[in-house]
């Protein structure tokens, strides 16, 4: 099977557009999680501009109007949008998704009608919300579902699985689902298990997931970085994404920076672990020696 071939990312100057509109977004009051994700595909993709990006939202804005008006409750939501988006217009899933990094682009998902599970969600959610369904992403470990219904009232969520078509999930259906994804089955009664997920949670693992795919292709170590350089750029990210950052830049040859980076994140870790904090220290200085 030959290897989907990746978009060509954006110039640097685009790609300095792009990143400082994620940055502003990411921080606005009420974050636009599709404008996010077409920023990521921006970035991703260099022949996707404004324009691009606005076709995208009319595909949204078209598809939600192809929703039944009011059908009923949440069951009737998530039948309706499974009918439309999963039999109709053949949106879903499968394991060669995984290997291909448009899977992870919301345009090329829109395009191809193919995508990972989170960006699936994506479209079933966005295309539902803006046809007036209650409707919001679910984060279960390790598979991303959509939910219909009240998000305080976890009893009456209709779960679905974009990734699969659509198919509607029973609550034994959910846990085997976070079964085969990390081995380990999901507290039915714990609430955070079906908190509706927020946009910029999304967004973070969305660029987890381009991380992931980078990470297996040491060839593509200039998509790790800017979905580094995304995730920093984030309100709330794990402290550790700048040690990473700051180790692909060295393995990446950019010492001084590598050096830099990791001064901040002992900075940052130091006053709760002074000995990890000297160890990083240590790994900037040895960064700097490489230089000579």
């Amino acid at each position: 099977m030959l290897t989907p071939k990746p978009p060509t990312p954006a110039g640097p100057g685009q790609r300095a557009r792009w990143t400082a509109r994620f940055a502003a977004e990411a921080r606005a009051e009420r974050p636009d999680l599709v404008m996010l994700c077409l920023l990521i595909g921006a970035v991703a993709d260099g022949s996707l501009d404004e324009s691009g990006m606005d076709e995208a939202q009319m595909e949204l804005d078209r598809l939600a109007g192809l929703l039944p008006y009011r059908p009923g409750g949440p069951r009737e939501w998530a039948e309706a949008a499974r009918r439309l988006l999963g039999e109709g217009e053949g949106f879903g899933g499968g394991r060669a998704d995984y290997r291909d990094l448009r899977s992870s682009l919301l345009h090329e998902v829109l395009r191809r009608r193919r995508g990972l599970p989170i960006l699936l969600s994506v479209v079933w959610t966005e295309v539902a919300r803006r046809a007036g369904a209650p409707v919001h992403g679910v984060a279960l470990p390790g598979h991303f579902v959509v939910g219909f219904g009240p998000a305080d009232d976890p009893a009456r969520q209709v779960l679905a699985d974009p990734f699969a078509g659509g198919r509607l999930l029973t609550g034994p259906d959910a846990e085997l689902l976070v079964l085969d994804a990390t081995g380990d089955s999901p507290d039915p009664a714990d609430p955070s298990v079906w908190t509706p997920a927020r946009p910029l949670e999304v967004v973070l693992r969305i660029l987890n997931n381009i991380r992931a795919w980078a990470a297996a292709r040491p060839e593509q170590s200039a998509t790790a970085l800017w979905a580094l350089e995304l995730s920093l750029l984030l309100p709330a990210r794990p402290a550790t994404l700048r040690h990473e950052y700051a180790q692909l830049l060295i393995a990446r040859g950019d010492f001084m920076a590598g050096a830099e980076e990791l001064e901040v994140y002992a900075d940052v870790v130091e006053a709760v672990d002074e000995e990890l904090a000297e160890r990083v220290r240590g790994q900037a200085r040895a960064a700097r020696a490489r230089l000579n």
